[in-house]
């Protein structure tokens, strides 16, 4: 603050605010990030990433109203941003609107195949809904009433309109519910509102100013919200539903354990993302080995794609050594993937393994190595967006090894399939690439012109790092040029 008052404005570059909103979330400190982001967002108010960042915040927090409004607006420009679609799909789940965040997650898996968020994010929403309805034939319609259709639901309720109700207006059943729902949160529910009715506490105010009362009606909201999201993603009579469905199971086939093995493998691997995503790989690697372990016991009756399975374990183990620093035993779990994929002609697994084995070698500095592995993903390639960024990576190792011609073949490649989708941004990795690769083999003009293709577009992007550094690059050309 000035000493007028007046709040200052932002004193460092929009790099500085999100570099630091990232080290926060990474933390934990969700708020404080928040904070950095919006003061990024001030400064450039339509940058996609820093929106979705600030969203994935919101959603720690519990808001998903504004986590669904920042993702809405970082697809403004483009509907086609992966990061984008998967954080509204994220929100919308958060809100308990299973279906439509199917729908977004959906939309995210047919842009980039290549991303596990996707394939996880469809089937917790379908098990979400399942939960929820059950499953088609659980449903019984009878015909009667309304002839224009003929079909309705025996029991007909609107399960979003509910009766408003006092605190401590309760049925013994809800209670019960409740109780099953919030599990150990519910004695803490109980003591909020035995804290409410202590008049003297709840006129008081705490250090920022704020009402004990007002603190205490938010938490018991809050909680109750978290309530009712659980309610739908997991329903009471769901639970009871899928508890007499598993023991009808047990008693049919004895040989099979009694839990939901594909439930278990969905929710770790979610939990196992959410690690790697956060920043936390030992996290990740911890429950990896874990459930590793687990499957290596079950048989294929138990779980029907185990050998799916265990190479999607070993990758995950792989991609948190990666983040640990530790190449060598990345690369055998990848190399591990690999051959699961090959054994049951898994051609997704495949594509994944060569992908994580590609970046290892890249990592360390074995360009020819991951060249070799990432040609051999080229025609498992799916869609314009993976061809784009394969096609780039494998130049970029070509212009390591300064084999220039070929860097250059490989930037054209990036550009057409990026050029096909239409996204601006490979298309602007992709002319830095040729411009860089033609400024090696002396073709100054063909150099400019590409450097000045991905200026257009860095300006279009706004992305003034990106701006600056093709700025340096094409002084350079220029310069080469005019001599």
């Amino acid at each position: 603050m000035s000493e007028n008052g007046e709040r200052e404005g932002p004193k460092c570059t929009f790099n500085t605010y999100m570099a630091e909103g990232e080290q926060l979330f990474h933390k934990g400190q969700n708020a404080k990030a928040i904070e950095s982001f919006s003061t990024a967002l001030s400064l450039q108010p339509d940058d996609k990433n820093c929106l979705v960042a600030r969203s994935r915040c919101y959603v720690k927090l519990g808001d998903a109203e504004n986590a669904l409004r920042d993702a809405e607006t970082s697809l403004k420009n483009n509907k086609d941003f992966f990061k984008g679609l998967y954080q509204k799909a994220v929100a919308l789940y958060t809100m308990g609107d299973f279906e439509f965040a199917l729908v977004y997650y959906h939309r995210g898996h047919k842009l980039r195949p290549d991303l596990q968020e996707f394939r996880l994010g469809i089937q917790k929403a379908q098990e979400a809904i399942y939960n929820s309805v059950g499953s088609p034939s659980s449903v019984k319609l009878q015909t009667k009433g309304d002839k224009s259709n003929g079909v309705h639901p025996i029991h007909q309720t609107n399960p979003r309109k509910k009766e408003p109700k006092l605190h401590g207006q309760k049925t013994a059943r809800s209670e019960k519910t409740t109780k099953q729902l919030l599990g150990e949160l519910y004695s803490d529910r109980e003591y909020l509102e035995k804290l409410l009715q202590d008049e003297d506490l709840i006129k008081g105010k705490i250090r920022t100013g704020e009402h004990v009362q007002d603190l205490i009606i938010g938490c018991i909201s809050y909680l109750d919200t978290r309530t009712e999201f659980w309610r739908q993603q997991k329903p009471i009579y769901a639970r009871q539903r899928e508890r007499k469905l598993m023991q009808q199971q047990w008693n049919s086939a004895l040989h099979k354990p009694p839990s939901d093995p594909t439930y278990y493998v969905l929710a770790s691997l979610e939990e196992i993302d959410a690690g790697l995503s956060a920043g936390n790989p030992e996290k990740s690697l911890k429950k990896s080995r874990e459930v590793l372990k687990a499957v290596h016991g079950w048989s294929e009756e138990v779980l029907a794609n185990k050998r799916e399975v265990l190479g999607n374990l070993h990758s995950c183990i792989g991609n948190a050594l990666m983040d640990l620093g530790n190449m060598d035993k990345a690369l055998n779990h990848h190399k591990k993937d690999l051959e699961l994929a090959r054994q049951g002609n898994l051609t997704d697994s495949k594509s994944r393994a060569l992908d994580n084995i590609g970046r290892v070698y890249a990592r360390i500095g074995k360009f020819e190595q991951a060249i070799e592995v990432w040609e051999k993903k080229v025609p498992l390639a799916c869609g314009g967006l993976e061809k784009a960024w394969l096609f780039h990576e494998i130049g970029h190792c070509y212009l390591e090894l300064k084999r220039y011609t070929e860097a250059r073949c490989y930037g054209l490649h990036s550009f057409e399939a990026a050029d096909d989708i239409g996204d601006e941004k490979w298309q602007l990795n992709a002319s830095v690439l040729s411009g860089q690769a033609e400024l090696k083999l002396g073709n100054y003009k063909a150099s400019v012109v590409n450097f000045e293709k991905a200026l257009d577009r860095a300006k279009l992007l706004q992305d003034d790092s990106a701006r600056e550094a093709i700025q340096k690059a094409l002084r350079e050309a220029r310069l080469k040029m005019a001599q």
